[in-house]
């Protein structure tokens, strides 16, 4: 794969003047050149810049690490340099080394490392600061078709994977909140944001029938038909236009009059959506947890 200097700031979060800084002062990345003259990096580089940025994030100075070595950098990095780091500067250094193992397919450091996250921040905290930022930044590289859909894929099942142990290993009891039925629209299939729902709910108690992605309508209200739910969430997440979306939302309301909807997603869409009626737009983790905490008092 080949970068532009604006495709290493989407994926690196270091904006592209101080690259440019850091390559004239310090001689950080050394980018080729194209036929018109035009910069661009490699993979080998996108890596090289991805462990500038978690070993900033441990102290030491710019100029020293741009001096190590390849084997220096890694020395450093296994040695977990970023111990004495602030909460906010581990994120980064975890963001920065998945994406590193990610793109090169090391499953086992990729496994390896956000296991260690988890351990020590709890899956939500891990979610919220590490896991969603690293696919903000890998949907953006995604859609402008500058990273390879398989490393994007590659990267999402295992936080799949590690999502889905977690709520496998919540105690299932009877439960005492709100029932909810969670799904996507017939379309879409990211189901990471609905699979980390489903464990915030089954968490507080509540039961969750999970539908998961590319779901019916109809088969929506055969559930409804079959059992008593007071809430639905879908999570819209794919690029569509403003009226499409209204539309739909406007067709889950008028066939489920009765539950409150919930949606949420791109807010870049959403945002343009006028709300009626029992539809809701739920804009963030933190708007999820205050209905839960909602719901506690009201049962």
């Amino acid at each position: 794969m080949t970068y532009s200097i604006s495709d290493l700031e989407r994926l690196t979060g270091v904006q592209t003047h101080t690259i440019r800084i850091w390559e004239r002062r310090y001689n950080a990345l050394v980018p080729m050149r194209s036929a018109g003259n035009t910069r661009f990096y490699d993979d080998n580089q996108l890596r090289r810049l991805l462990n500038i940025v978690s070993l900033s994030k441990s102290g030491l100075k710019i100029s020293h690490i741009c001096g190590l070595t390849e084997e220096e950098m890694n020395l450093l990095l296994e040695e977990e340099v970023t111990q004495s780091a602030s909460p906010v500067e581990k994120f980064e250094y975890y963001i920065s080394q998945l994406l590193s193992f990610g793109l090169s397919y090391d499953e086992y450091q990729f496994d390896e490392l956000i296991s260690k996250a988890i351990a020590e921040f709890g899956l939500k905290d891990t979610y919220i600061n590490i896991m969603y930022p690293m696919l903000v930044r890998l949907g953006l590289m995604w859609r402008s078709d500058n990273i390879c859909p398989a490393q994007e894929h590659f990267m999402s099942n295992i936080i799949r994977h590690k999502i889905s142990a977690a709520s496998e290993q919540i105690v299932l009891k009877q439960e005492t909140g709100a029932t909810w039925v969670l799904f996507l629209p017939e379309e879409d299939d990211h189901d990471i944001g609905l699979l980390f729902a489903n464990f915030l709910l089954k968490s507080a108690g509540h039961k969750v029938i999970y539908l998961g992605s590319k779901v019916p309508v109809n088969s929506v209200r055969d559930v409804i038909d079959s059992v008593d739910v007071q809430h639905l969430l879908v999570f819209m997440i794919r690029d569509e236009t403003v009226k499409s979306v209204a539309s739909y939302l406007e067709e889950l309301s008028g066939v489920f009059k009765t539950q409150n909807i919930h949606v949420a997603g791109s807010s870049r869409i959403l945002a343009e959506v006028e709300m009626k009626g029992n539809v809701k737009w739920l804009r963030s983790i933190d708007g999820l947890e205050e209905i839960i905490k909602e719901l506690e008092h009201v049962n």
